[in-house]
Parts: C-alpha cells; sequence; structure tokens
C-alpha cells in the first residue's frame, strides 16, 4: 500500500482524500495557492507546501510546482482529485516520468477519452451507442454552422477537451448559433486551452445517466451501478441520486454493460465515470440511452455510489494504484437503499445565482447524530473565507435511507438547516427542489430547474415566521432588561413592543405587538399574535440572525425610514462580484441598444454579461479584457439616447 500521498487540489476535494488516507493510516501532504493558506484542508493534511499565487493557472494547474512539492516532502504518490489536472495526460505522464505513483487511469486512458469526438469513435467501435452529432475536424464558423442545421435545432455545441459544463452552450436557433459558438469558443480555450467544438443534437426530454466504472491492472473492469444527475442549472449539476428513478433491471443491465465495454476498449485502470443522455419521453428504455462522454477521474457525486454500495471509492483508488486488485468482483457488488446529494453553493439564487463570496462568519451545516444520518463532505468552516478564484461549491451534503422518498425529504431537511452569513448560498433552493411534487414522483430531466423555476427559486426575503421570530426575541431581551445599547435613543419610542405591551390581565384580550426591522435597505414590519414562531435566532453584533428554512438573514430595528437608492436611470454597469473581464464587446460612442450584451466578466468560473440598461450611446469604458476588477468597479457607462 501507498505510504505517503500529495493531493493535487484543495478544498472539499482535498479533505474527502485526507479522511480516507489517514483511515489507511497514509501520510498526507496538502498543496496550497496564498489564497488558501489558512484552509481546512491545509491544516487537515500531516504536511503542506506553497505553490503559488491565488489564479489556479498560476498555482493548482502549475503541474511542475506539484511535482516538485511531492519531491520534497518525500510523497511517493500523487492524488489529483476531481477537478484541475486531473485530466491531464501530460501531467499524469510527467508525474510517472517524475519516479512517482499517479493514482489515476493511464495517460493513454486519459487521451482517448479526453477529445470528445474521437473517443465516439472508439465507442461506436465496442458497440456503445452515441448520440448523433458532427465530430468533423473542420472547425470553421461556416461549417460548424452548416452542420448544426443539418441536425436540426436545438443543438448542443460542446468544447471538444471539456467537461464539468464548461465549454457548453444550448442553441435554439441558427440566428443564436454564432454567439454562442463565440461564448463556447472562449470559454473553452481559457478552461481547457482547446477551443475545438463538436455538435451534438439536443434531447427534448433529456435525462442525464451516468455508470460508475471501475479497473486494476490486473485486467479487471466492474461497474458499481448507475447516478442519476439530471437536475442541473447551466450545465452544472445540483442533485445527484442513485438509483436512478425508473431504471428497470433489463434497462440497467444494458447501460451498466456498455459502460464497462467503455472502459474496456481504452484499457482503462482506476475510477471511471460513463455519461449516458437518455430520452426519458417514455420513461428510460435501452434503446433511447447513448453514450456522451467519459470522465477519466472520480466524480463530485461519488458519495451516492459509496452510500448505496458501502464501498470507499477513494480506499479503491488508492489500492489499485498500488497494485492490488479491486476489492469487490461485479458480483459481489449490489444496490442497498437510496442516495441523494445536493450540492451547496455560494451564490444567491434570489440574484440570477451570482456567486457570492466574503468571510463566513456564520457558518453552520446539519450533523450527524445518533438519531440523525447524515454526511457532509465540506473544505470550509466558520471564521472562514469563500475565495473569487475557484469553484463556489461549499458543502456536498449526502443522504442514505431505504427509499427515495425517505431519502429526498431528510435531504430536504438538512438543506433547510443550513445557516450560512453575510456569503449567501443556495440551501433554500436546494430545499425547495427536493420538496417539489414532481422531483418526489420522478418525474425530472435536466430542464426540470428551469421549468419549476418560479416555484423553487426562493425571492430573498424573509418570512412572515422569520420576523415574527425575530420580533418575538426582540421583545423578550426589551421586558428581560437587554434592550440594545441604542434602544433609548430609538426616534419612534412611544411605538417599542415595551411601550405597548399589554393582555397581562387573566380575562384581558391580547393585542398584537407591531416591531418594525430592516435588512439595511427594506423595512419589514412584523405583528407579534397568538402563535408562536418556529425560527431560530441568534443575537449577533449586526443585529439578529434567523435561520428561515435554508436562508440566513441579520435584521436590526428600524429606527428611521431609508433614504436614497440606487438605480440603473445613470446608465452605470458595475461589477456584481470580484472577477476578471473576459470581454468588452462595445468601444465609447457606439450606439446600443437596451438588452445589448456590452460587458461580460468570469468569477468562480462562470460567466456573467452585462447587458445595456436601455438604448443610448457608449459614454465610458472601464477596465479592458483580462482586468481583474473588484466587485462594485464601473465597467461600463451608457448615457441615455436623445428622444
Amino acid at each position: 500500500m501507498i505510504q505517503s500521498l500529495l493531493i493535487a487540489n484543495r478544498g472539499e476535494i482535498a479533505c474527502r482524500v485526507i479522511r480516507t488516507a489517514r483511515r489507511l493510516g497514509i501520510r498526507t501532504v496538502a498543496v496550497y495557492s496564498e489564497a488558501d493558506a489558512n484552509a481546512l484542508h491545509v491544516r487537515m493534511a500531516d504536511d503542506a507546501v506553497a505553490i503559488g499565487p491565488a489564479p489556479a493557472r498560476e498555482s493548482y494547474l502549475v503541474g511542475e510546482r506539484i511535482i516538485a512539492a511531492a519531491k520534497s516532502t518525500g510523497a511517493e504518490a500523487i492524488h489529483p482529485g476531481y477537478g484541475f489536472l486531473s485530466e491531464n495526460a501530460d501531467f499524469a505522464e510527467a508525474v510517472i516520468t517524475a519516479g512517482l505513483i499517479w493514482v489515476g487511469p493511464k495517460p493513454a486512458s486519459i487521451r482517448a477519452m479526453g477529445l470528445k469526438d474521437a473517443a465516439k469513435e472508439r465507442m461506436i467501435a465496442a458497440r456503445v451507442p452515441v448520440t448523433p452529432g458532427y465530430l468533423g475536424e473542420d472547425q470553421s464558423p461556416d461549417r460548424l454552422q452548416s452542420e448544426a442545421d443539418a441536425i436540426g435545432y436545438p443543438v448542443l455545441i460542446k468544447a471538444v477537451a471539456g467537461g464539468g459544463g464548461k465549454g457548453m452552450r444550448r442553441v435554439e436557433s441558427a440566428a443564436d448559433f454564432r454567439d454562442a459558438l463565440a461564448s463556447c469558443q472562449r470559454e473553452a480555450a481559457s478552461s481547457f486551452g482547446d477551443d475545438r467544438v463538436l455538435i451534438e443534437k439536443y434531447i427534448l426530454s433529456p435525462r442525464h445517466i451516468e455508470v460508475q466504472v471501475f479497473g486494476d491492472t490486473h485486467g479487471n473492469v466492474v461497474h458499481l451501478f448507475e447516478r442519476d444527475c439530471s437536475l442541473q442549472r447551466r450545465h452544472q449539476k445540483v442533485i445527484e441520486e442513485a438509483p436512478a428513478p425508473g431504471m428497470d433491471a433489463e434497462t440497467r443491465e444494458a447501460v451498466c454493460g456498455a459502460a464497462v465495454r467503455a472502459a474496456q476498449a481504452v484499457d482503462y485502470v482506476g475510477a471511471g465515470t460513463i455519461e449516458f443522455i437518455a430520452d426519458a419521453s417514455e420513461g428510460l428504455r435501452a434503446d433511447r440511452i447513448w453514450f456522451m462522454e467519459m470522465n477519466t477521474r472520480l466524480q463530485v457525486e461519488h458519495p451516492v455510489t459509496e452510500e448505496i454500495t458501502g464501498q470507499d471509492l477513494v480506499e479503491w483508488q488508492l489500492r489499485v494504484a498500488s497494485g492490488e486488485p479491486l476489492p469487490k468482483r461485479q458480483e459481489e457488488l449490489s444496490i442497498n437503499g437510496w442516495a441523494m446529494e445536493a450540492r451547496l453553493y455560494a451564490e444567491d439564487p434570489a440574484k440570477g445565482f451570482l456567486p457570492s463570496v466574503g468571510p463566513l462568519r456564520h457558518f453552520h451545516l446539519p450533523q450527524k447524530t445518533r438519531f440523525h444520518k447524515v454526511r457532509v463532505d465540506t473544505g470550509v468552516e466558520q471564521g472562514g473565507e469563500v475565495s473569487p478564484f475557484y469553484d463556489p461549491m461549499l458543502a456536498k451534503i449526502i443522504t442514505h435511507a431505504a427509499s427515495r422518498d425517505e431519502a429526498a425529504r431528510s435531504l430536504a431537511n438538512d438543506c433547510r438547516r443550513v445557516r450560512c452569513w453575510p456569503v449567501r448560498t443556495n440551501a433554500a433552493f436546494l430545499g425547495n427542489l427536493l420538496h417539489a411534487k414532481d422531483f418526489l414522483a420522478g418525474n425530472i430531466d435536466t430542464g426540470f430547474i428551469e421549468r419549476e423555476r418560479d416555484a423553487v427559486v426562493p425571492d430573498g426575503t424573509p418570512s412572515p415566521n422569520a420576523l415574527q421570530s425575530i420580533a418575538e426575541v426582540v421583545l423578550d431581551r426589551t421586558a428581560g432588561g437587554k434592550a440594545d445599547a441604542s434602544w433609548n435613543t430609538w426616534n419612534d419610542r412611544p411605538n417599542t413592543p415595551w411601550s405597548r405591551l399589554d393582555g397581562f390581565r387573566s380575562n384581558s384580550a391580547p393585542q398584537a405587538v407591531l416591531v418594525r426591522l430592516t435588512d439595511g435597505t427594506e423595512r419589514y414590519d412584523a405583528t407579534i399574535g397568538d402563535t408562536k414562531s418556529s425560527r431560530t435566532v441568534e443575537v449577533v453584533d449586526e443585529g439578529y440572525l434567523v435561520d428561515d428554512l435554508g436562508q440566513t438573514f441579520v435584521l436590526s430595528l428600524w429606527r428611521a425610514e431609508p433614504t436614497g437608492g440606487t438605480s440603473l436611470s445613470d446608465g452605470a454597469l458595475t461589477a456584481p462580484m470580484p472577477g476578471r473581464v473576459v470581454a468588452v464587446e462595445v468601444a465609447a460612442g457606439d450606439a446600443v441598444t437596451k438588452g445589448q450584451r456590452i460587458v461580460v466578466i468570469e468569477a468562480m468560473k462562470m460567466e456573467q454579461a452585462l447587458l445595456a440598461p436601455f438604448d443610448g450611446i457608449v459614454a465610458e469604458i472601464g477596465p479592458a479584457a483580462g482586468s481583474q476588477v473588484s466587485e462594485g468597479t464601473l465597467l461600463a457607462r451608457i448615457e441615455a439616447s436623445e428622444s
């Protein structure tokens, strides 16, 4: 068995690998950028090495520094995690050439599956069904457009070297194709250093089904059944589960068998995932499921497979890399119960899912107890900070139960127990998704979130129950002589809860008490009535922190009407978050129309386009493409056209 291991990754990924390595008695080495000097994975590891500045391309993506760190600390193996360099064949080859053990597939296998066009040709030869599309070498916009027109819209543009939803665009019509192609190629070049794309037919009722496969150096390949990852937003997975709802034994045998053949076709060693797209318009059927791609690494969603099979897949990786045979044969593997995973992101659903960055002054995740089973994989903790340089995932919350319904309801409740402030999260959104009627019925596909958007995206305001909870605490503190120091200066003293208390006589009818609260922008009126509230409130420096079914708010007592406000009427377009300007699509003096793209900014691996708020002239352009900007930086200013 490997004795010492360097993890070439960060955050939750690194923490996950470290936990298994520690259980196996393996010494661990972490690497970190300047932004991660105080990160949890750094403290968990036995040793840690700094490898460069915050941007990943200057630290975590510099293979030479990672190999040097392994050499300097005496690590004998490198585990790439499941991001950054995990599917980089050149890096894998460099690790092996340096005399180190690579915890992953052979470089040749990575190359074989890394280019989606060549991979599909291999799959056809291996009798694995593939999605119709264009895989040609001619990458001219005219040729790509003509192929898309011939396939028929909608189509999907995908980066040849892509993965994780990067470099991927759905195109609804021929008129939209050129803009989508340019954006896709730009993102592909930035993320993978390769702007080539392929075109696929977009399935109108698609389910995303993937199969976990594992191979060893002794010629054995097994599958560990399927996962359903259909709940996605912008091609990023949100909720994953295993097994797939509606999967019968015959279809499972066909799909998992195809996955094993796919792995065997490239002499696969280690953990991999074969991804399929299914036309679910008539349920899951073996003749309507097609190969999409192979991810030559462990996946973010691997915990749901671990939960239903009882296997530790990171341990499997380490044993295979050590030359051992697979721990189980195919006939020894079986499905037990149902597992679901929710990805907790630092983002604000009420503001278009914009990434949220900053300090985690208050951060609480559901905890496993003797009476409640929940698994939480995370790489951050209270007191840490969410950086704009990396993926916005804070944690994975995983449940396992006897049935799908029980797993979904348990996971929904766990998501609604999340507390996070001032960083915003998608916890309430996750809870709403998991409680949605059609989700519980298994009526899902990759368009589910968009269809249910109005019902599942929270509005970002505290509920009446949350407001009442704070009002009750205000009242209790006032009655107990624990009012804020500024209480006596409250402008509206006669209307304070304390001055209006009544109903204490045994036969007196209770009278509602009004408490006015604010979040600094809006005023909220809370009335204390006969019914007690059910939200948890904590008194903090900023005011009163309330947990509201996955949303967290901090409110204080309102003392005066807010004045002023913000408006787009001045035409100022400012950075909604720290990030990098990736494109400036106009110049000073240009005439623009309402809704036209002006500037594109990238943060946390996501692009955000800033649009003209009205017809006008570009009066000012801020930082050029390639510039790093902070939140609030002026990127452009539009002057209204004279009427």
